[in-house]
């Protein structure tokens, strides 16, 4: 069964696209076709998206800012009989009530050049700056300090880490280097030690060296190799008494979310 879904908004889109990817990932038996319309700023471009719609008879989910809009595809959806989710303003509206006051209907407002905005952008250039153990004292100055062996996630966690405002350092283990003696001034809570599945780690080390028109058998992805650094990793992390996750089969997103929440983040 397939299914047209559209993602629709006066910003980038963003917002939408994640939430009707979300809500249609619940019905696996579903095929999506997701189409993704963002900065849409006037009523004859929305008519054309909307006409669009009713022949693919699409799903649609919707942030729109403006008023005008808005009602535009509250009025076409009711009169074409088109399933639509509103997911900006009756949200708006209700935080509203609560608080009694008028939401802006600032287009992009998230994304203003606030103090949150330099925030994220300082700590995207530390995650950078510091990426793969390049400068050890950096991890005195870390919100978190991930460890782990190669292919345990490490890089794209700490720039997934950084997009949320959290400053993030990694060091890569390899058993027979030695620790830079500012891993033991950390504190503890703020160490995460990354694992991963003997079985995991081999065949992504064995996908790695084919990319790399290599033999996918070698050392690097050796079963005996890649326990013994297991063993080691496992063994610092007891030492440290650090939180340890093991990143086999969870997304990079889940993993992220694991870390702030056992570490009390701010987000």
């Amino acid at each position: 069964m397939k299914q047209a879904v559209y993602a629709i908004s006066d910003s980038s889109g963003e917002t939408s696209a994640g939430f009707s990817r979300s809500m249609m990932a619940q019905f696996p038996e579903i095929e999506i076709k997701q189409r993704r319309f963002g900065f849409v700023q006037t009523t004859a471009e929305l008519n054309h998206i909307l006409q669009q719609a009713v022949v693919e008879d699409a799903i649609l989910f919707y942030t729109l800012s403006h008023r005008e809009l808005d009602e535009i595809v509250k009025d076409f959806t009711h009169r074409n009989n088109l399933l639509a989710f509103d997911i900006l303003n009756p949200y708006l509206d209700r935080i509203g009530q609560r608080f009694q006051q008028h939401p802006s209907h600032e287009i992009g407002a998230a994304r203003k050049l606030n103090a949150q905005y330099f925030d994220r952008i300082a700590a995207i250039d530390f995650a950078a700056e510091n990426d793969d153990g390049k400068n050890p004292r950096s991890m005195l100055h870390a919100d978190v300090v991930l460890l782990g062996i190669s292919r345990t996630s490490k890089t794209p966690l700490s720039f997934f880490l950084a997009n949320q405002h959290i400053k993030v350092t990694n060091l890569p283990l390899v058993p027979q280097a030695q620790l830079p003696p500012e891993l033991w001034q950390v504190d503890p809570k703020k160490i995460v030690g990354l694992t991963n599945d003997e079985e995991v780690l081999q065949k992504i080390r064995q996908e790695r060296m084919l990319a790399y028109g290599l033999q996918a058998t070698t050392a690097y992805s050796d079963t005996a190799k890649i326990q013994a650094e297991l063993d080691y990793a496992d063994q610092l992390y007891q030492k440290l008494n650090c939180l340890v996750i093991n990143v086999a089969n969870k997304s990079i997103e889940e993993v992220a979310s694991i870390i702030t929440s056992e570490l009390k983040l701010p987000i």
